[in-house]
């Protein structure tokens, strides 16, 4: 479990703005221009309605280009409601299949899977049955103390986040492309609620933890609640934006060989590891490779650097361990883990082995956000 908005010293890769610029004036631009500008309306939309998550927004958007999910361990008014409204909101949909931007799920104790997915319901004039599609189908959901439902509620959320499917009266219905989960969980009241099993964690991208903001930014959020009302200046983003940016950055954010030998090498040590009960599994590998390069493209470069491992290990590694009894902070197993690897990685960049693209352009410019 990592707080966020602890942040070590090395970590001024990540830049807090987004790229400015409008690829219809200029096409000469960089091909990761459109996803920048996609992730700079979305970051100002998400910044003018909530104050001090600066960094969570970073994640928040960073797993949304990944095609991710997150989980979010909070304590009842941290905003998440809000962060994942605005961002739901913040997406426009002109494909007409009528599928909500935004929906919200308080999970219970006595929720059942067609509460969520949907139920079929028998129509007396055509004599069939017809399905009536659940609050999951949504672009973005948020998923409110996932851990308070039952198994049965939580397998049929485990389909939906890795096949982007339900399954209704053994009829398979697709969710749109866009979905995307944003799940919380109270740490600090475990009462009667079902922990999330270690397939069902594996799903989730990352896992952040949100503590108090700062004094600052919560005078802040008491000095402009009247203003964070009303709509922000910036425009809203198409859904299909969204999907081309994912692509645009697949395409574009280089990822050199080395990176996938560091990651490697990072989850074997940490497998072999005495504080380590479990290690991590491949797919975690798989899954750390798209939130690299979305990160990178986010701090306005088109390739991975090893900054951008140092810094998303315990977000995506963290909750797929199982550290044993008093080993101390999963934090600086990851990073103690990740040292080696990341020496050399350093060493063969500085022999000339750089894990930017002889073809690269140069970064291409961010502008800061008002």
């Amino acid at each position: 479990m990592v707080a966020a908005g602890t942040r070590s010293a090395p970590s001024a890769f990540l830049v807090e703005s987004f790229v400015n610029m409008d690829p219809s004036n200029n096409p000469a631009l960089h091909p990761l221009s459109p996803a920048a500008e996609v992730a700079r309306v979305l970051g100002n939309r998400l910044r003018a309605a909530i104050k001090g998550r600066d960094e969570v927004i970073n994640l928040i958007l960073t797993a949304l280009f990944a095609d991710g999910h997150v989980l979010l361990e909070d304590y009842p008014g941290s905003g998440k409601t809000t962060l994942a409204k605005a961002l739901g909101e913040s997406i426009t949909d002109a494909n007409g299949n009528h599928i909500a931007p935004f929906r919200r799920v308080q999970f219970t104790p006595d929720l059942l899977p067609s509460d969520i997915t949907g139920v079929s319901i028998f129509d007396p004039p055509t004599g069939r049955f017809e399905f009536r599609p659940g609050p999951i189908f949504a672009h973005v959901l948020l998923a409110d103390e996932i851990n308070r439902t039952s198994p049965k509620v939580q397998s049929a959320m485990l389909e939906s986040m890795a096949e982007k499917q339900v399954t209704v009266d053994n009829v398979t219905y697709p969710l749109d492309q866009l979905f995307f989960v944003i799940a919380t969980q109270n740490p600090r009241d475990l009462a009667g609620t079902y922990p999330l099993p270690i397939a069902q964690l594996d799903r989730f991208l990352f896992k952040i933890n949100m503590d108090y903001i700062d004094r600052e930014s919560e005078v802040e959020v008491l000095n402009t609640r009247r203003e964070r009302r009303s709509a922000p200046a910036e425009r809203l983003v198409g859904r299909d934006e969204v999907v081309v940016a994912r692509q645009l950055i697949e395409q574009y954010v280089y990822v050199h060989p080395l990176i996938n030998h560091c990651l490697v090498d990072t989850a074997r040590n940490l497998r072999s590891h005495k504080k380590v009960l479990q290690g991590l599994s491949t797919r975690s590998l798989v899954l750390m490779i798209p939130a690299l390069q979305s990160m990178a493209m986010l701090a306005g470069r088109d390739f991975v650097s090893p900054e951008d491992i140092h810094y998303l290990a315990p977000y995506v590694f963290g909750h797929r361990l199982v550290i044993a009894p008093g080993a101390g902070e999963m934090k600086k197993v990851v990073h103690e883990c990740l040292a080696g690897p990341l020496e050399q990685l350093t060493r063969m960049t500085l022999a000339g082995q750089s894990p930017v693209p002889a073809s690269s352009a140069d970064p291409f410019p961010v502008a800061p956000v008002n």
